[in-house]
């Protein structure tokens, strides 16, 4: 049932095709069919040969099996989303292992195939009216002032392809938002999508445990494989203030320690609205028990004080809401965390971020003081995405708002807020008929507490808007697509079919 919709769009623009191109031509073409197979199965096996050579088997593998996946996505746009949030989570920072005019990354791909079977959809006629929510026109508003921004500064900013696709990839990634309400149109769909991501997380929140737990050297060495795909090689694990006499930071395949925090915040927010739930998703709640166990684990061992902060906000937002007797989970957790001996370097580690005692934050503080000024000689539209114009000030600081008025001004931070507020408010007001229902509770809850988690953690880091970080780009948009299509769900009327599990 959830190919139909794809295949469907498939058999029509098929049957569109056939009917355009009936003619005496059509078939001669059908007579040159075992031809055309042949000449592409020639291309495959030259294909695979030439990889094979020049890569190894291990990329001509994976080149094969994105092309499967690529084809198996083209049937159905929940393959196509499916496989998007997998690259997110699995290999965010992957690129195909060749380059053609520009070295495409695995969620280029993915996204370009998820908004090709999309029109495809509508072209076909499967689609006939777009589902609009009150954040579509402030979405639309943020667009447009982030793309103002963008050609006012090539003033100063040389004009590259590879700063081209990367504001493209911003751009794609604000439109994944649209496409999840696109697709989320039943609670069905919804629950899926999010199972799915559960599920993700739960591997991504392994692997990268798996990782820190081994020898730093079979990890290392297990990292550097991925340089085929454009992963960075050499010295590529991470520890406290980067120095190898610390305590290492957990980072499985987002290289980033607290870009990895951040995914494993927002996915262990989803997963902490399940203990609270009615009806979880799996059925019972001691698969999310044991799941938001792994990622808040995962978690600690990032050393990201921001993530973890937020995905306590967040599991206490859920707590006051819908299940009470969770704080007492919540002070259990809390208490051994204070109390075990593994955990004091953590502690110490937090609290002088705290005080500000230790060169991250005194660092984070200097970013502060910089960005301000930088607001203050451009406070309107900013300074683009490529670069300040001042030789005396930089682009770049820990904090997603500020950099968001660095680069599209305050009236890009004000859209940018709008949209926000929008999102969050429209919930708000239906929140009652949310958390009323059983059914829908967990799927509305779990997406507004990871808005929440990634909107903490944007006062403190940067990379949910940063360009250099297109995965969590995304991740944040999908968040905020979900939790536009729970609130979508909850305004419907009591009994509709859409809301059906």
């Amino acid at each position: 049932m959830a190919l139909a919709p794809g295949r469907a769009a498939l058999r029509a623009l098929t049957a569109a095709t056939m009917q355009t191109t009936s003619s005496p031509q059509s078939d001669t073409r059908w007579q040159q069919a075992p031809l055309l197979l042949g000449a592409a199965i020639a291309g495959l096996a030259v294909l695979a040969g030439a990889l094979l050579g020049y890569a190894g088997p291990r990329v001509t593998l994976a080149v094969f099996g994105t092309l499967v996946l690529v084809l198996w996505a083209l049937a159905s746009l929940e393959v196509a989303l499916c496989a998007v949030l997998a690259i997110i989570t699995l290999l965010p920072f992957g690129t195909l292992p060749f380059k053609f005019v520009l070295t495409l990354t695995l969620l280029d791909v993915a996204l370009a195939g998820a908004l090709f079977v999309y029109l495809c959809q509508w072209m076909a006629g499967y689609r006939r009216h777009l589902l609009v929510t009150p954040a579509h026109a402030p979405l639309l508003a943020f667009a447009m002032v982030c793309i103002v921004a963008f050609i006012s500064a090539l003033t100063h900013t040389a004009f590259t392809p590879n700063l081209a696709r990367r504001f493209v990839e911003f751009l794609l990634s604000v439109f994944f938002a649209v496409l999840v309400v696109e697709h989320t149109r039943t609670l069905r769909e919804l629950n899926r999508l999010l199972r799915v991501l559960l599920l993700l997380g739960s591997a991504t929140a392994g692997v990268a445990l798996v990782l820190y737990l081994l020898p730093p050297a079979v990890s290392e060495r297990g990292l550097n494989s991925l340089g085929r795909l454009g992963y960075p090689t050499g010295s590529v694990l991470r520890y406290v203030e980067d120095d190898s006499e610390n305590a290492q930071r957990a980072i499985g395949t987002a290289v980033d320690p607290n870009a990895l925090g951040g995914m494993l915040a927002v996915l262990g927010a989803l997963a902490a609205a399940q203990l609270a739930a009615a009806r979880p998703l799996a059925g019972r709640r001691w698969p999310a028990y044991l799941l938001l166990a792994l990622i808040a684990t995962t978690l600690l061992l990032t050393f990201s004080r921001a993530a973890m902060a937020s995905l306590l906000i967040a599991f206490l937002g859920i707590a006051l809401l819908q299940q009470r007797r969770l704080l007492w989970l919540l002070a259990l957790c809390a208490g051994l965390v204070l109390l075990l001996p593994q955990a004091q370097a953590y502690v110490l580690h937090f609290g002088a971020g705290l005080r500000g005692a230790d060169l991250a934050t005194q660092m984070r503080f200097g970013e502060y003081k910089d960005a301000l000024e930088l607001i203050g000689r451009y406070p309107f539209l900013g300074v683009g995405f490529g670069g300040a114009p001042d030789v005396d000030l930089y682009l770049g600081v820990s904090s997603a708002y500020l950099l968001m008025a660095e680069q599209t001004g305050l009236l890009g931070l004000a859209a940018f807020a709008l949209v926000l507020a929008t999102t969050l408010g429209w919930g708000a007001s239906h929140a009652r008929n949310a958390l009323r229902s059983a059914a829908l509770a967990p799927a509305w809850l779990g997406a507004h507490a990871a808005l929440v988690a990634a909107l903490v953690i944007s006062i403190f880091d940067h990379y949910f808007v940063h360009l250099e970080f297109h995965p969590l780009q995304t991740l944040f948009w999908l968040v905020l697509g979900l939790a536009l299509a729970a609130t979508r769900l909850a305004s419907l009327p009591e009994g509709h079919a859409a809301l059906s599990a």
